[in-house]
């Protein structure tokens, strides 16, 4: 079975995005609670924690991606930013890397990694 790979900077705000639902999913279960306040302000606290981790992951991201390489996607031809050796293309999910000695081989998101 193949693995599905996306680009490293949409996954990463898919997560902030995921924190600020858990956040107020959180919060709700805390209504459940109003007859106990020390456990409904816990689980208030909780989601808020949770909604202020997505910003400060949203606001490490956009960091991130200012210094982000774009190139040009060979194959759908739109502007897209490399994180790493390889990424995929945001667009259409074109394996692309910057090294040429990656260029020709299978993708795959270990290259990445820094060898020790």
């Amino acid at each position: 079975m193949a693995k599905k790979y996306s680009n490293k900077i949409n996954k990463i705000r898919t997560f902030a995005l995921s924190l600020v639902f858990v956040g107020f999913i959180i919060m709700y279960v805390g209504i459940f609670f109003q007859k106990q306040p020390i456990l409904m302000t816990l689980f208030m606290i909780l989601g808020l924690l949770s909604i202020v981790g997505s910003t400060v992951v949203y606001f490490w991201i956009g960091m991130l991606s200012t210094k982000a390489l774009q190139v040009v996607c060979p194959n759908c031809g739109k502007p897209t930013k490399i994180l790493g050796r390889v990424d995929m293309c945001m667009h259409c999910n074109e394996p692309l890397t910057v090294d040429p000695e990656l260029e020709g081989k299978e993708f795959d998101e270990s290259y990445n990694k820094k060898k020790k």
